[in-house]
């Protein structure tokens, strides 16, 4: 490729949190620019977030159908290469339909859609196109998190028996979304969130690390899902217990009501000749325990005698010593997501390392563990099912 990417984005738009970061993480390595947008659906603050962004009168676009219409009639010279969506969860499915009808390629901010048929829908619509579609399952582009999945689907812990993930939050402790709080109010929304506030919100998050690094999935689900803030709609709180594949047992924990807690994620995973931790607020650090030897600590920007696997320094930025976080896992996902549609612009085969991003199946299994733990939630029997259609 000798040119940038060109990325048009729906939502994200003056003062939305995560499109600023979207915008951050897709432009850290200079393979990406932002040419047009959607960026709300109020006409004077589409406009003004477009001047913001310094795009094109002509390409600020006052709603999606407008953008997807006109990018996709513009020279191949001069059209968006793919779509970012970052809107609230109820407004992911129709403008990714579209996009992909298009001709576009898709980043969607975590979840996928609204509901499990929705991003079942997403998936055939992506298999039929052939086009690409990249989930930001953020905390999957750590460093350290790649070095985790490496060394198990390498063995180093044996036969997996246990995994622990937890992710506390305290910013719901009291009934913010009453208060002004723009974040608070749409997520803890039927209408505009979904069935599931905290599960649906961070939950999914934690099921996600705790299958991609172990590389096992979710069979069974036994959950307690409790609204802890009273004049709440959706849960705030949660409690899960977990069966593998491979027959290992799980706990999953997430709460919004964790007073004091910022964005405490932490996942433990245990074999037969050791565990290891990792924590998204200490990101650089990988913490190996073993049955018959002293406890290591894997960092990341630093040689070793056996050095890192590929996939954790291909998605390294810094020296040791350096932190590297939010932004930096956000970018890697973008790099990597970048680095793979270059490559097939190109006609080329990108590598296994920058293949290495989230999709349309994490994006169904993301779905389908807040249908089942909603669904155990609200049962008297102790295991649910939880064998997840493609």
């Amino acid at each position: 490729m000798h040119r940038k990417l060109r990325m048009g984005m729906v939502g994200g738009g003056k003062d939305a949190f995560i499109g600023a970061i979207h915008r951050i993480a897709a432009q850290m390595d200079g393979l990406i620019e932002v040419t047009s947008g959607a960026l709300s659906i109020h006409e004077d603050v589409a406009r003004l977030s477009g001047e913001m962004l310094f795009l094109s009168p002509d390409r600020t676009y006052l709603n999606f159908e407008e953008m997807m219409e006109k990018e996709s009639k513009l020279p191949s010279d001069k059209k968006i290469d793919f779509v970012t969506i970052v809107t609230p969860n109820f407004a992911h499915f129709a403008p990714a339909m579209l996009a992909l009808d298009k001709g576009f390629h898709v980043v969607i901010e975590k979840p996928i859609a609204f509901t499990l048929d929705e991003a079942r829908q997403l998936k055939k619509k992506v298999n039929e196109t052939g086009l690409i579609l990249c989930l930001t399952h953020t905390y999957s582009g750590y460093p350290m998190v790649k070095q985790a999945k490496q060394m198990i689907k390498n063995n180093a812990l044996g036969k997996i028996r246990k995994i622990w993930v937890e992710y506390p939050q305290g910013w719901l402790s009291k009934l913010t979304e009453r208060e002004g709080n723009v974040q608070a109010a749409w997520r803890t929304d039927p209408k505009r969130s979904g069935k599931s506030g905290c599960m649906g919100d961070i939950g999914t998050h934690a099921a996600h690390l705790a299958e991609y690094i172990s590389g096992l999935k979710i069979t069974k689900i036994c959950a307690d899902l409790n609204i802890v803030v009273e004049g709440r709609s959706l849960d705030d709180d949660g409690n899960v217990l977990l069966k593998f594949d491979n027959g290992a047992a799980g706990v999953l924990m997430a709460s919004q009501v964790a007073a004091g807690e910022e964005n405490a994620l932490r996942i433990r995973i245990y074999g037969e000749k050791g565990g290891m931790e990792w924590r998204q607020e200490e990101p650089n650090s990988l913490i190996l325990r073993w049955l018959d030897q002293p406890t290591q600590i894997f960092r990341a920007g630093v040689g070793y005698k056996e050095p890192l696997s590929s996939f954790a320094t291909h998605n390294l930025r810094t020296p040791g010593g350096h932190p590297e976080g939010y932004l930096e896992a956000f970018g890697n996902i973008y790099r990597n997501f970048a680095q793979t549609l270059s490559a097939r612009i190109d006609g080329t085969q990108p590598s296994a390392e920058s293949l290495d991003f989230p999709g349309v199946e994490d994006g169904i299994r993301g779905m389908a563990f807040i249908d089942g733990v909603v669904a155990s939630s609200l049962t008297k029997d102790k295991w649910y099912d939880h064998q997840v259609e493609m």
